[in-house]
Order: C-alpha cells, then structure tokens, then sequence
C-alpha cells in the first residue's frame, strides 16, 4: 500500500489550479484528478457540491480488509482536501468496458440533481448508473457546437441523455433531432430540455436504432448542416438487430451520415475505444481533421479518453 499523502498533495496542487478556471467558465462539473499517480487509479470529479469517485480497474489484488481500509483512507484525503463531507462522495469501480455497459444500472438508486455548464443546465445522477448523464470530456465539442449551432439543423446519433442538443437548440439552432434507442436516456434528454427551456415542436427526440434511422433518413431525404455522432464501442442492445462494434461498422455509420449532412454542413465524430483506427476509406472519401488534441478538455490529464474528427464533403 502506498503513502498516501502523495495523493493528497496533488488533489490539492490540482484543485488549487482549476478552481478558479471553473469558476470563471461557469463549471460545476470537473475533473480534479485523473489517474495522475498510477499507485492510485482513480478519477475524482466534482459535480456541484458532489464527488463522483471512480476507480479504475488495475486488476491488482489485495486482501478485502486491507483493500477497504485503503479505500477510506482515499475517501479521508479527498475530505481532507476538498472540504466536502465524506456523504457527498460516491464511489464506483470501474470494470474495464464490455459490451453495453455504459448504461447498466448499479442496483443504486441516488438522487437526480443539477449542474450548470456554460449557462446551461443539465439533471445528473452520480449512482444509479455507470455514468453520470454527462460526459465531462466532450464539454469542448459541446461548446463548439453550442457557438456554431445558429440557424442550422442538427442531428445528434447515439444521443445518450441529448446534452449536444441542449447546447445546439440554446445556441440558436433552426431545429434538431435527437437519436437514440434507450427510452430512459431520451426521456432523460426530455428532462435536459424541459430544464433548458427548448422547444420540443421545433428539438425532436426520436427512438430509434441509428443504422435504421440513417436509411430511413435518407430515403425521405432529410438533410442536416450540423451532425454529432459518438456511438459507444460496442453495444449489444436487445433493442437493436445486430451487435455494434465501432471498429467494424465505422464506415457504415460515416457514410450513412455523411449523406444526410448539406454539402457544405460538418459532422463531429468521436468514440472512446482506445486501439481504435479511422479508416483509410474515410479520408479517402471525406475531408477529415483529427481534432482530438483540442477537444479534451484541460481538466482531463488524459488525453487519449476519446478521440474526435470532424469531417466535411470535399469542395467540388
């Protein structure tokens, strides 16, 4: 077991940093430690007046008792540092990622509350499912299409709990649509939109498998300026007719969007299988741009948590 007052030492070197940043980009929703000690795998994140504590699978054992009494001591140092009562942290162990575990339910219940982030507001739940309800890592991507949305029409695939759509519809967007097959992630998105005051006449949510909907699409020529896709790695939904591995339908799913995008529109593409490879065909196809680099947020030490392309039709 190591000491732990390393871990301790950099919370507070972290948190004295990007307190102040937070606070002046209207934050309540950061990471303060991102497995910065590989003696202690854990991502720590403040959501309000909150701590969402995640522990990261190293596949180290150790003995129940001993693994406990590490665990507190963990817990104590991050009240120590942060001030916030030991109630107010919430703690998950994170297994490594298969199949659709992104939105399996923990057997917890936990309460719904609030954060704001750049002037909107969004319900989260820190332990009822795997995942909060907000991914802090894509809040770059987000505020870029919140800046960008104004008068166009967006899409949103694999919309998990619709926060793109907020930040499009809040940024002015003619009108949206929000896709995805989990009721209790799009009745979620209602939530988010309801909180946000949109309009859910002109900001549609649509229960849909997104390989459906791409042809359906297509075939009533439906066509967008401004499209975000972040599927899952993998998903093995009852719900759907076939197991998504990213890897494998990449092409699939690009090209499926690409042609509902304007000709002169952009489509953000992002997931966070970490060996995963963009095709070939797609640059050959498509104007691509890695943009991973920048739309990791500062607050996130690791920058390979996802990666994101935006991608274009080529100039004729």
């Amino acid at each position: 077991m190591s000491d732990i007052t390393s871990f301790a030492n950099r919370l507070g070197k972290n948190i004295k940093h990007l307190m102040k940043w937070a606070k002046r980009n209207q934050i309540e929703a950061w990471r303060i430690y991102d497995r910065d000690i590989p003696q202690f795998p854990f991502a720590v994140d403040i959501y309000g007046d909150q701590i969402h504590l995640q522990e990261y699978d190293t596949g180290w054992l150790m003995q129940e008792d001993e693994y406990e009494a590490w665990l507190q001591q963990i817990i104590e140092a991050i009240v120590f540092v942060t001030g916030f009562p030991a109630e107010h942290i919430h703690t998950k162990r994170r297994q490594r990622q298969k199949g659709s575990s992104q939105y399996e339910k923990t057997g917890l219940h936990g309460e719904d509350f609030t954060i704001a982030e750049n002037g909107r507001r969004f319900w989260v739940n820190l332990d009822k499912y795997l995942d909060t309800g907000l991914f802090l890592d894509h809040r770059n991507t987000r505020k870029k299409v919140g800046e960008t949305a104004a008068g166009k029409r967006f899409l949103n695939l694999f919309s998990y709990t619709g926060s793109f759509s907020v930040y499009a519809a809040t940024g002015g967007a003619d009108s949206s649509e929000t896709v995805d097959l989990s009721n209790t992630y799009l009745d979620w998105a209602k939530r988010n939109f309801e909180l946000n005051g949109i309009d859910t006449e002109r900001h549609k949510i649509v229960r849909a498998d997104v390989f459906q909907y791409l042809k359906d699409a297509a075939a009533e020529g439906k066509q967008f300026d401004l499209i975000v896709m972040d599927p899952p790695s993998f998903s093995n939904s009852k719900k759907m007719s076939d197991i998504l591995d990213i890897q494998r339908d990449q092409l699939t799913l690009i090209e499926g969007a690409m042609k509902l995008l304007a000709p002169d529109g952009l489509m953000y593409f992002s997931n966070n299988l970490r060996r995963f490879v963009l095709e070939n065909a797609v640059s050959e196809r498509f104007n691509v741009k890695d943009i991973s680099k920048f739309s990791v947020p500062d607050d996130f030490r690791n920058k390979k948590i996802h990666q994101c392309w935006e991608i274009r039709h080529p100039a004729k």
